[in-house]
C-alpha cells in the first residue's frame, strides 16, 4: 500500500473506530460514481488475530461495518461491508456506497403530490324531486353547479428525496448518518390540476431504492456522496450533495492530454447499432389512450428510430425531456468511455470533481486527432499513483 494509505474500519451502530489501519488489499479500486453509490473489494489473506473487534464481532461484518480509505489524512472513498465470502484463510471483502443502503427496504408511509381532490358538494341531494330547485326553499332558489375538482399541494422534487431518506434513517436501527443536502430543486411532481399526482403509498409495496432512482431519472438531477473528518475528533461526516439541475462545471483551467497527462485510453465507441435520430416514448396507459410522445433530430444520416416505454410517465412534458435525454444520448459521434491519468500539473488528483466537463484531446487511429468535451461520471483510484476517469459526452446530456 502506498505510503499515506490506509484503510479505517469503523462500526455502522454506533460509529466508533475499530481499527486503524485494515491490512485489506485492492481487488478492485475504490470507485466513486455520479448518482450512484461506486463501489470496492479487497482480500485479506492470511487470517488476521485482531480482526475480532472489541464487541466480540468481526471487525468486517456485512451491513456492520463501515470502511473508509484515507489518503494522506482525506477520506476518498467510504461506503459498507455488504458482503464478506471466506475461502479458507482468504477473506474478500466487497463494499458499496451509503447511497446504497436503501435498495430493498420498503416504503412504509405515504406521500402524495398533486392530487385530484374532489370538495363536497353542500348541494348533494337537496333536489330530490329533480326540477333543478332546491326542495323547500321560497322563494325558489336554482341549484348551483358542484364545485369543481382542483389539485392539491405538490412537493418540490429534493423534499420528496429528502423524505424518502428520512423514512429509511428514521426506522430503527436504519440511521446510516448520511445528511441530505435542503435546498430546493424548483420543480414540483405531479400535474397542477390534480390530472396526474405523484404518489408514493406503502399498499403498492414500493422499494425506497427504487423510488430514488426513478426521481433521479424522470426528473433529472445530479447527486455525490461526500465523507470527510469532522473537526479535530474521530467523527466522519456524511453528506449526499445535490446538484441544481447538475453538479460539476466546465473546466477549461485543467488539461487533458496525450503524452501528458493521459497514460491510456479505452476504445473509443461509436453508436453502431444504437444509432437513432428519432425517439418515441410510450408511457402510462394501454392501447389508443397510452401517452406518447417522439423528438427527432436531423442529423444528415437516415432516419432511424428508437422506441422507449417508461410506464411511470404520463405528462407531455416527463414523455418529451425523457425522449430528449435518450435521443441525445444516440446521435452523438466518437466518445471516449475512460481515460487513464497521472497526477500532473495539468490536473493534479483533487482539482476535479464527478460531474465537472473536462476537454479530452487525444490520437485515435483511423479517425486522428479527438478534442472532445467529456463529463466525469466516475473515478478510481489506484495504488500505482494513476486514477482512471469514466467519461461520457457532454453533449449527451440534456437537463
Amino acid at each position: 500500500m502506498p505510503e499515506g494509505w490506509r484503510f479505517i474500519a469503523q462500526r455502522a451502530l454506533p460509529e466508533e473506530i475499530l481499527d486503524w489501519d485494515v491490512p485489506l488489499a485492492l481487488s478492485s479500486n475504490p470507485r466513486r460514481d455520479l448518482s450512484g453509490p461506486g463501489s470496492m473489494t479487497g482480500t485479506i489473506e492470511p487470517e488476521y488475530a485482531r480482526m475480532i473487534g472489541p464487541d466480540g464481532k468481526p471487525v468486517l461484518q456485512e451491513w456492520g461495518t463501515k470502511l473508509y480509505l484515507e489518503i494522506d489524512g482525506h477520506i476518498r472513498w467510504g461506503g459498507v461491508v455488504t458482503k464478506t465470502p471466506y475461502d479458507g484463510p482468504k477473506a474478500t471483502i466487497q463494499c458499496e456506497g451509503f447511497s446504497a443502503y436503501p435498495q430493498g427496504i420498503p416504503f412504509e408511509s405515504h406521500l402524495v403530490s398533486g392530487a385530484l381532490i374532489k370538495p363536497k358538494d353542500p348541494y348533494a341531494g337537496k333536489d330530490k324531486n329533480h326540477d333543478g330547485y332546491i326542495d323547500f326553499v321560497r322563494p325558489k332558489k336554482k341549484v348551483p353547479p358542484p364545485p369543481k375538482p382542483y389539485g392539491g399541494p405538490r412537493i418540490d422534487v429534493y423534499d420528496a428525496f429528502r423524505k424518502i431518506w428520512h423514512h429509511v434513517q428514521s426506522r430503527p436501527y436504519g440511521d446510516i448518518g448520511l445528511k441530505v443536502d435542503g435546498h430546493k430543486l424548483g420543480e414540483l411532481l405531479g400535474a397542477k390540476d390534480g390530472s396526474d399526482p405523484w404518489e408514493l403509498a406503502w399498499w403498492d409495496n414500493p422499494d425506497c431504492g427504487q423510488a430514488l432512482d426513478l426521481l433521479t431519472r424522470t426528473t433529472p438531477f445530479d447527486w455525490i456522496e461526500t465523507h470527510a473528518w469532522d473537526g479535530g475528533g474521530n467523527t466522519v461526516s456524511h453528506r449526499l450533495q445535490l446538484g441544481k439541475p447538475r453538479l460539476g462545471r466546465k473546466r477549461s483551467d485543467l488539461r487533458f492530454a496525450d503524452a501528458e497527462n493521459i497514460s491510456a485510453i479505452a476504445k473509443p465507441e461509436g453508436m453502431g447499432d444504437d444509432y437513432a435520430n428519432d425517439v418515441v416514448v410510450l408511457g402510462k396507459g394501454e392501447g389508443r389512450k397510452m401517452k406518447r410522445a417522439q423528438v427527432h433530430r436531423y442529423d444528415g444520416r437516415l432516419r432511424r428510430v428508437a422506441t422507449v416505454t417508461d410506464k411511470t410517465l404520463s405528462s407531455a412534458k416527463a414523455l418529451r425531456l425523457r425522449g430528449s435525454r435518450e435521443l441525445a444520448g444516440r446521435t452523438q459521434d466518437l466518445q471516449i468511455p475512460a481515460i487513464q491519468v497521472i497526477d500532473h500539473p495539468n490536473a493534479p488528483f483533487g482539482s476535479w470533481q464527478l460531474g465537472d466537463d473536462i476537454r479530452v484531446q487525444v490520437e485515435v487511429p483511423w479517425v486522428g486527432e479527438v478534442d472532445v468535451w467529456h463529463r466525469i461520471v466516475g473515478d478510481e483510484i489506484s495504488a500505482d499513483g494513476t486514477c482512471v476517469l469514466t467519461l461520457k459526452r457532454s453533449d449527451s446530456f440534456v437537463y
